[in-house]
């Protein structure tokens, strides 16, 4: 029930996003992970990737009442021991990244279902990378939610999504 206009924005010469930016809303954050933690099947955990998304995966774990959430990090940070790393090339950002599991967290999945979140799935890259990640961790990925799909994710049948946005070509 909660409408936004979203700007259009250039990410490449021929193609231009709906800018969908949840940092900071909470006006849309809230009603939105109540929305899709009903949709979710039964899950022991919610995984998201660094960063944009947390806002909603926190969101989501409190209604569902998780005492915890997994991130997959950007990086791999001092604490962690024996992280589980894959490479990812998103939509949205120029050169390719890399997200990690720390082994606390990989254990923690380990023989688990899982549902990966995300604020927009577009071309399904950074979905895949925390696929891997779940699998090389031992878990099973019971559900892939986000608030928006745009483009090829709109064809997938596999989503559970609140709505549909384009991209944007330019000849």
């Amino acid at each position: 029930g909660i409408e936004r206009d979203l700007p259009i924005v250039p990410i490449s010469d021929k193609l231009s996003i709906a800018a969908f930016v949840i940092f900071g809303d909470t006006e849309i954050v809230e009603p939105c992970a109540r929305a899709l933690a009903e949709k979710l099947p039964k899950v022991d955990y919610l995984i998201t990737a660094e960063a944009k998304s947390i806002p909603l995966i926190y969101e989501m774990a409190k209604v569902m009442k998780m005492p915890r959430y997994i991130i997959a990090r950007k990086s791999i940070k001092g604490y962690m021991a024996h992280p589980i790393v894959t490479k990812v090339h998103s939509i949205t950002t120029k050169d390719d990244q890399i997200l990690c599991l720390d082994e606390e967290d990989a254990q923690r999945i380990k023989g688990k279902k899982v549902a990966i979140v995300d604020d927009v799935i577009s071309t399904g890259a950074s979905l895949a990378a925390i696929e891997q990640l779940v699998a090389e961790a031992g878990g099973t990925v019971a559900a892939r939610a986000a608030i928006l799909s745009e483009g090829d994710a709109n064809e997938r049948d596999d989503l559970i999504v609140l709505g549909k946005i384009p991209l944007f070509f330019r000849d």
